[in-house]
């Protein structure tokens, strides 16, 4: 993996070496951070970077800082700004991953989230394909179950509830499968480690509900769109038993890292055909032209990096930013190079 070289630290793009914590900071000892994932995709053409859907995945970040009590001095609008900034003082020309982070950066021990102090920071590195074989994952269904809403808000990108994705997805690999579907407390299909899951049946298309434990995905959201919208499909949000996976016609996991793979086993089973079939096929195709502005009709969900004066982060522009998510106006960022 290459590091990326700079990063935006406490409201200051500084080097990556400088974007640095102690090891008594909270967040580490107890998991007391929340997360989001965007992917920025080059587009040669018009050689433009678009991050796709960030104010939405931004609002999302918000909304799980919420959930650990966290007050952020920002709002969508200005991080979505000090963003734009870092890929333009990162100037990157390939598709890239971007990973906010906020986190409670007190250097103490104490299980709690009050009386805390939250810091934020923002990362992009160049980056390719999460899994390897996209057009036709192996899977298996997990012996662990997916963390329940009522232990860990299973709607937030919690930081220490993906200890649940990561004992999932290791003991998938070493039994010599590429991914895992892991089962809700009811025993019903949640998700991936990290990624939604879709089912096709009969023309179809399945997907767990929102209140099956699983993340409100952006790319899961963008994907119900698309189906109905574009390939015609009735979509179907409803509980999915164990045995129904290996009945499907097809079946595809989506996300922001893993973006649309079709999965062709499970548990040695053949899914369909065990090739990818038709809808997914018909799915990346369109996907990707909508991510690399591409689609004149989609282009609202591609903010381009490159393109324009309107940026939020500048320190000349802070005046004419929204007030922050707590009321206020964002800090001003600075920038260290």
């Amino acid at each position: 993996m290459i590091l990326p070289r700079h990063a935006f630290f406490r409201g200051a793009i500084v080097p990556y070496s400088e974007a640095r914590v102690g090891v008594m900071t909270h967040a580490l000892h107890y998991g007391t951070g929340v997360f989001a994932g965007m992917r920025g995709y080059w587009n040669p053409e018009e050689q433009e970077l678009f991050v796709f859907r960030p104010r939405d995945h931004f609002r999302r970040f918000l909304e799980s800082a919420r959930l650990l009590r966290m007050e952020l001095p920002y709002s969508e609008e200005h991080l979505t700004g000090a963003l734009t900034e870092l890929l333009r003082t990162e100037l990157y020309r390939e598709d890239c991953y971007i990973r906010p982070l906020a986190f409670y950066a007190d250097e103490t021990i104490g299980v709690r989230l009050h009386d805390l102090t939250p810091e934020v920071s923002i990362v992009a590195f160049p980056y390719g394909s999460y899994v390897v074989n996209e057009e036709g994952v192996h899977a298996s269904v997990s012996a662990w179950r997916r963390v329940d809403d009522n232990a860990i808000p299973a709607r937030g990108k919690i930081a220490g509830s993906y200890v649940n994705s990561a004992l999932a997805k290791s003991d998938a690999q070493a039994a010599g499968f590429d991914e895992a579907i892991v089962l809700n407390g009811d025993g019903h299909v949640a998700e991936g480690t990290a990624a939604n899951l879709f089912l096709v049946k009969n023309g179809v298309a399945i997907t767990p509900p929102i209140t099956d434990n699983i993340l409100e995905g952006i790319t899961r959201r963008t994907v119900l769109e698309l189906l109905q919208r574009e390939l015609k499909m009735t979509v179907s949000e409803r509980s999915i038993d164990r045995s129904e996976i290996y009945l499907a016609d097809e079946a595809f996991y989506c996300g922001t890292g893993i973006q649309v793979a079709a999965i062709t086993r499970v548990d040695h089973r053949p899914i369909g055909a065990g090739r990818m079939g038709p809808t997914v096929s018909a799915l990346r195709k369109l996907y990707f032209d909508i991510v690399r502005g591409r689609a004149p009709e989609y282009r609202r969900w591609c903010a381009p990096v490159y393109e324009g004066e309107r940026d939020f982060a500048r320190p000349d522009r802070t005046e004419d930013a929204p007030a922050a998510s707590r009321g206020g106006a964002p800090p001003p960022l600075r920038v260290a190079r």
